[in-house]
């Protein structure tokens, strides 16, 4: 018999929704890929601590790291201690290093295993940064911490450096001193203001287009120390303006999360194939691991048509999960996580789970189901009908 619940519609009335009934997703055992793909990774609460969520963060090490492992079971790398982990809303720098040296020590054990690992300056009280070289030493701090545990950098934009700076030379002069001392090729990454109203203005000027040209001198500058970049401007004509730029051996890695198949499927732009298409680091992908597991794996082949077929449908669930506000994104992804058993509650560090709607969870759950998303329906029914109740909904 189809499964079916109550959900509110949009006029507040509730309707009848009967779930497709298809199999879920599930990728090839030992799949393999021809692109670079790190999911950033969320953290799952400890509901139990006696802490208040607002001011303090708990951590449930064990389900977070466990979620880690089952990423890389399918194939796909972890962006550690992202925005994805709440970085700046809910995780603080000391429980960030915990995470990342705990991902680092359980990468260990995984042949093949990806990490790399958000290096910021969020450790920093931002009404105490008054000048470029307090930016540099707190960047250069976290560098430290990272590297003597053997991790491989992300470095993140910094909201110190997006108040402090006066022009495009104080980005250049941050980050040729960071890249001038890392001991190996870092991912850069540029996330817009639609993520962190705090970022507004990177690379020292509100026109994308000319902080672009400086992120690419800077890139220019030190191509031996720059892996990729990673953009999150949600414009997919600005990623691929941007990779066609890039030095030869320069990646991009979509944070498209609006329109990261396209991206990673490519355009065939000239003799560099990191010119014609996208690696992806994708908080999208904590969401849809076994749909990107499973595309990325038919592209490999050749397949492309079929890996449009299993990740076309997830985009229009990315584009509910990442819509304004974007950066309560967070919550959807978590969401989904309980959803599909990854973790026993539906609780957050910082009380993050409160941002969303019950309108928007049920559209959530209506768009995971057309995207073959939900794992174990019975028990995705079950945990939807509990929010419902939750909220009123009998």
């Amino acid at each position: 018999m189809p499964l079916s619940l109550q959900l509110p519609a949009s006029n507040r009335d509730l309707t009848t929704y009967t779930l497709k009934g298809t199999e879920p997703v599930k990728p090839a055992r030992g799949i393999r890929f021809n692109r670079i793909a790190y999911s950033a990774a969320h953290v799952v609460a400890d509901p139990l601590a006696a802490i208040d969520p607002w001011l303090q963060c708990a951590v449930d090490w064990d389900a977070t790291i466990a979620y880690r492992q089952h990423l890389w079971s399918l194939g796909l790398g972890v962006a550690e201690a992202m925005d994805t982990a709440q970085r700046g809303m809910g995780l603080d720098w000391p429980t960030s290093l915990e995470l990342i040296r705990r991902s680092l020590d359980a990468a260990r054990d995984v042949p093949g295993a990806l990490v790399a690992s958000g290096c910021g300056t969020d450790h920093l009280i931002l009404d105490d940064v008054t000048t470029v070289d307090q930016v540099i030493a707190g960047y250069e701090e976290q560098m430290a911490a990272i590297e003597k545990l053997g991790g491989k950098l992300i470095v993140m934009a910094s909201r110190a450096l997006a108040r402090v700076a006066k022009s495009p030379a104080d980005y250049e002069r941050v980050y040729d001193r960071i890249l001038s001392q890392a001991k190996q090729p870092v991912v850069l990454h540029w996330l817009g203001q639609m993520f962190d109203p705090a970022l507004a203005g990177y690379w020292g000027t509100s026109d994308v287009d000319a902080a672009m040209d400086t992120a690419l001198g800077i890139i220019a500058a030190h191509p031996d120390k720059v892996d990729g970049i990673k953009i999150s401007l949600l414009d997919k004509d600005k990623e691929i303006a941007m990779r066609r730029r890039l030095p030869a051996g320069v990646r991009m890695y979509t944070g498209d999360d609006f329109n990261y198949a396209e991206l990673i499927a490519g355009d065939g732009f000239g003799d560099e194939p990191t010119h014609g298409q996208s690696d992806a680091l994708l908080g999208i992908f904590d969401a849809i691991a076994p749909a990107a597991s499973a595309a990325l794996g038919e592209l490999a082949q050749g397949n492309v048509d079929r890996f449009h077929a299993i990740l076309g449908p997830t985009v229009p669930l990315s584009r509910h999960i990442f819509a304004a506000p974007t950066r309560f994104y967070k919550t959807g992804v978590v969401f989904m996580a309980w959803l599909n058993g990854h973790q026993s509650h539906f609780t957050m560090v910082g009380g993050q789970q409160s941002t969303r709607s019950l309108q928007h969870f049920a559209e959530l759950f209506r768009l995971a189901d057309a995207a073959n998303l939900l794992e174990q329906p019975e028990l995705a029914v079950r945990r939807m009908k509990t929010l419902l109740a939750m909220h009123g909904v009998q």
